[in-house]
């Protein structure tokens, strides 16, 4: 008798579980629907391809430098000088005075360096690579990273102070700043991705910036919730460790205002290797010197000068300042005339001039002292 065979039912095989969302395909799609609108900034999806001159300039600027101060210097920037090759032709100068408020001088003379080298060796176009980035004035690596992944679409690990901060929380990078630096360069290498490496760079810059801060860092709204140990840890604001800050030295200094019956002020143009170099300012003792700065100096011109009841307090990056500030009227129709490199300013149209934060201070000084 024959064995009659049957076939089995088969159980349907289940589907196979989709992998979990990586860490850069979540903060793409946060970026998404949260990205900053920004002058400088090409909005995620858009057709519109970035213009390398715009990012190079909005980094340059942004260098220790916060978005809300530099937005109004960019618009000004890139109304006055649209283009790379405008830039270039630019008097020195009108970019220094368009520059002053914003500090750190020696970015707008690299700033001009850079311009007329991509506008007369590269024929005003920007390498698109890390590498040839590099080779420009006034480019790091970070800024070389950025302007290759943001403007040229390539793969580069982008890490300013921002990043730096969402990477070391990620990660629970214990070691203190700035020994913790490779570290957190080689983390975020192993987040980026190898496509939208500029979006990326932009998201966690606006993650640092609004969810991520230093203080208070909004945790249950991030999309790396899940994946950021420092938030596991109960204590996320303790990354990423920072070294005991010591106290800036301090330098005391002299300026003088030196002022016709006209109503003008005397201005000096500041030489290019010092402190300001290039910039318009007030003339004064060598408090800028790291060795000289407690040495006196002569006025600008002979007479009975008279101090101001106040000081003049101004903190720079490496040390802070104290300046007694000395006033002089002269007559319109006097012939002594200061020595260096300067010309009567009117004091009607100061504001011109272009005056770095610490001139600026001596002439509201001055100006509230004359009134």
């Amino acid at each position: 008798m024959p064995v009659e065979c049957r076939t089995l039912p088969v159980a349907p095989t289940p589907p196979l579980s989709p992998p979990a969302p990586s860490i850069a395909d979540r903060l793409l799609a946060h970026y998404d629907a949260h990205a900053r609108t920004l002058p400088w900034r090409i909005r995620p999806g858009s057709t519109q391809q970035p213009d390398p001159y715009r990012v190079w300039l909005s980094e340059i600027m942004l260098q220790q430098t916060t978005v809300a101060a530099v937005i109004p210097y960019f618009d000004t920037f890139t109304r006055r000088w649209p283009t790379v090759d405008a830039l270039a032709d630019a008097a020195d100068a009108d970019v220094m005075a368009a520059w002053a408020g914003l500090g750190y001088y020696a970015r707008a003379r690299n700033l001009l360096a850079c311009a007329r080298v991509v506008a007369g060796e590269q024929r005003g176009r920007f390498p698109d690579s890390e590498a040839g980035l590099r080779a420009l004035p006034g480019v790091g690596a970070y800024t070389a990273a950025a302007i290759a992944a943001i403007a040229f679409g390539q793969r580069a690990v982008v890490v300013d102070a921002n990043v730096e901060r969402v990477v070391a929380r990620l990660f629970a990078i214990g070691t203190p700043l700035p020994a913790a630096r490779p570290a957190i360069r080689t983390a975020a290498d192993s987040i980026t991705p190898n496509e939208r490496a500029g979006d990326f760079a932009q998201a966690m810059m606006d993650l640092g910036s609004s969810l991520c801060t230093p203080r208070n860092p909004q945790c249950l709204l991030c999309p790396l919730r899940s994946d950021c140990r420092a938030a596991q840890s109960g204590d996320p604001a303790a990354y990423p460790v920072k070294p005991a800050k010591g106290e800036k030295p301090r330098r005391t200094g002299t300026v003088w205002w030196l002022e016709r019956d006209d109503g003008q002020v005397w201005i000096e143009q500041r030489p290019a290797k010092r402190m300001l170099g290039g910039m318009r300012g007030l003339p004064g003792t060598d408090w800028d010197s790291r060795t000289s700065w407690q040495q006196t100096a002569p006025p600008p011109l002979a007479g009975p000068w008279q101090a101001l009841n106040s000081p003049v307090e101004h903190v720079f990056s490496h040390f802070a300042l104290t300046l007694t500030v000395e006033r002089l009227r002269v007559a319109q129709q006097s012939d002594c005339l200061p020595g260096g490199d300067g010309e009567w300013w009117p004091l009607a149209s100061l504001a011109d001039a272009g005056l770095p934060g610490v001139f600026a201070k001596v002439a509201r000084l001055a100006l509230r002292e004359n009134a």
